[in-house]
């Protein structure tokens, strides 16, 4: 009960339909991946021209970093773990990560809670430097296995 001349202080609604809408962005995001990886699933993209091909490659012949990538995907979708790491072992490196930070984001903003990681700007730039380490490195003749099978 509020007293006259005070403002009566908004509660914070904690039910399930009030989480669900607090966390609408990730749950968005969560369905358009699904979209998208049932879509991958259907339509095999080791099949040539099924989903285009990278336009680094086209143009130089060289892998970028993320070549194979969607290859690698269709393989964790479908439990080829060994063919998934065959297309890109950086990938399937980093998908778990991906994984746990929309989770990560999920749960936070179900909570109403803000869900800023704070990385300080030298991790951005090491992750940088080692995201075009993995590209170069894919591209040297010694260390073929980085590169995915054509």
């Amino acid at each position: 009960m509020t007293t006259p001349g005070r403002q009566q202080r908004a509660e914070t609604p904690v039910g399930v339909s009030a989480r669900l809408r607090a966390a609408r962005t990730p749950l968005l995001a969560a369905g358009v991946v699904a979209a998208a990886s049932v879509a991958l699933v259907l339509r095999d993209p080791h099949q040539t021209g099924s989903w285009g091909a990278c336009p680094l490659f086209l143009i130089t012949g060289t892998y970028c970093p993320a070549c194979g990538a969607l290859r690698a995907t269709h393989d964790l979708l479908t439990f080829d773990l060994a063919g998934a790491w065959a297309m890109n072992p950086l990938w399937v490196l980093l998908a778990p990560v991906v994984v746990v930070l929309w989770a990560r984001w999920a749960w936070l903003r179900s909570q109403g809670r803000s869900a800023a990681l704070h990385i300080r700007d030298r991790w951005y730039i090491v992750a940088l430097v080692l995201f075009l380490l993995y590209g170069v490195a894919r591209n040297v003749p010694a260390w073929s296995a980085l590169a995915p099978p054509l």
